[in-house]
């Protein structure tokens, strides 16, 4: 005798294979739907929103600065960081948290430095102007191995340009040449889902080449970064679905399956019957 999962009174039941075939469907059904809603509720969601402010108050007017850059065909000696911007800060030779390493025997370096700029407009550069005695051609060609704002995020799923910059390759480049990046930065905060913020920089950039004379006439190359902030912050929030939404949503899955699941049921059931007196009338 088979039976299926529409409990009800035995005396107002009759047993069929179509039931029967009916309750294992919806409970397949179900449980495809309970397990995509379990997922749902463990998953993570994250929300961006875009809003205008500056969300790092406490940082004191600074953004933190780690660039890498290889330059294969500069001597470490003639290498240093410059920076500037509209507040009159005006510093060459920068070597605070910076490290030089020499590449190709000697004759290139790679430099490495982490260091903090103002809130506003300005610039930092690559150069030689920091050298005791300027070389006569200085070849600025070079690869950026990263170039990042802020904390670093390693967030998956957010697909950002944090590191716009890296792996920009301009060894084919003229030598004599600067260059000049032009970056826009966006300010980004992420919310993991214990209110913990994290404060990073996102950013855009263009850039060109050309060849600069000095006052004297001399070509002194150089690799700009000229930046400026954007007003709109990016905001990233992690956000789970809540208990009570997950329970509802079990509870409609169960009752609409078996609601849906009774009416073809009795569909069915109705037509076979219909069906089989139709028969018995032509026989008789």
């Amino acid at each position: 005798m088979e039976y299926d999962i529409f409990f009800v009174p035995k005396d107002l039941t009759q047993p069929t294979y179509t039931g029967a075939f009916i309750s294992v469907c919806c409970c397949v059904f179900m449980l495809f739907l309970f397990l995509s809603e379990l997922t749902g509720f463990i998953a993570t969601e994250i929300v961006n929103e875009l809003y205008v402010d500056d969300p790092d108050k406490d940082s004191g007017g600074k953004i933190d600065v780690s660039l890498n850059i290889s330059l294969p065909n500069l001597h470490c000696d003639l290498v240093g960081l410059d920076i500037q911007d509209e507040m009159g800060r005006h510093e060459v030779g920068h070597i605070d948290n910076s490290m030089k390493v020499p590449l190709n025997n000697g004759h290139g370096c790679r430099f490495e430095a982490e260091f903090s700029i103002n809130k506003v407009p300005g610039n930092f550069h690559v150069s030689t102007h920091s050298a005791t005695a300027q070389p006569q051609s200085p070849d600025m060609t070079h690869i950026i191995h990263k170039l990042a704002f802020g904390e670093k995020l390693q967030v998956q799923h957010v697909q950002g340009a944090f590191n716009a910059l890296g792996g920009a390759n301009r060894l084919q480049s003229n030598a004599l040449a600067s260059h000049d990046y032009i970056l826009k930065i966006v300010p980004t905060v992420y919310e993991d889902l214990g209110g913990k913020q994290r404060f990073s920089y996102q950013y855009t950039v263009a850039n060109k080449e050309y060849v600069a004379y000095s006052h004297t006439g001399r070509i002194i190359p150089a690799i700009w970064f000229r930046y400026d902030l954007s007003p709109i912050t990016v905001k990233y929030t992690e956000r789970r679905q809540p208990f009570y939404r997950f329970i509802t949503t079990i509870c409609a899955i169960i009752g609409g399956t078996f609601t849906v699941a009774g009416i073809i049921d009795s569909c069915i059931f109705t037509a076979s019957e219909a069906w089989k007196k139709i028969q018995i009338g032509k026989m008789s």
